[in-house]
């Protein structure tokens, strides 16, 4: 029997979340309001922001790397319970990349016909934190497109009464 959609996207998202936790855990180890103002001199607040904002997708990323490594280690595999995780992952990883909570960056909708990066900062950003953003935008973006039925059609599914 072939693999269901929902254990392919839940394989697929614990590689993208791994691969993520690993790139902000990096970053934000080596990475302080000082050296942020030592790079770029900008506001202190701002950055504070910016790195609270960093922790918070990390902490979210971690959550939804280890729901789906339970997900995936069920027997039999749990379709529903897999979509609801990856209903998750969407709202609370995925969304919270391009739309952050304190508003720090968003995402500029023009940037796929300009060809630049759809991060933009409110104020000032070091060059670190650019190319760190710039290094996880293509793989966000290939994650949104894949999980975009969590959006909305997932909702609506669970809500339908059942015949």
């Amino acid at each position: 029997m072939g693999k269901s959609m929902a254990r392919a996207q839940t394989e697929q998202a614990g590689e993208f979340l791994a691969q993520t936790v690993q790139t902000l855990s990096d970053y934000l180890n080596e990475t302080t309001l000082s050296s942020l103002e030592a790079e770029e001199p900008g506001s202190r607040d701002y950055y504070r922001d910016v790195l609270s904002n960093l922790r918070k997708l990390a902490v979210y990323c971690e959550e939804g790397l280890l729901a789906c490594r339970i997900r995936l280690q069920q027997n039999p595999f749990q379709d529903a319970a897999a979509e609801r995780t990856l209903y998750q992952i969407y709202h609370r990883c995925i969304e919270e990349f391009f739309t952050p909570k304190k508003d720090t960056w968003y995402e500029d909708s023009r940037a796929a016909y300009t060809g630049k990066n759809a991060i933009c900062f409110h104020e000032p950003a070091p060059a670190s934190l650019k190319k760190l953003m710039a290094s996880l935008e293509t793989e966000y973006q290939s994650m949104r497109e894949e999980l975009e039925y969590y959006a909305t059609d997932y909702r609506l599914k669970m809500v339908q009464p059942r015949s």
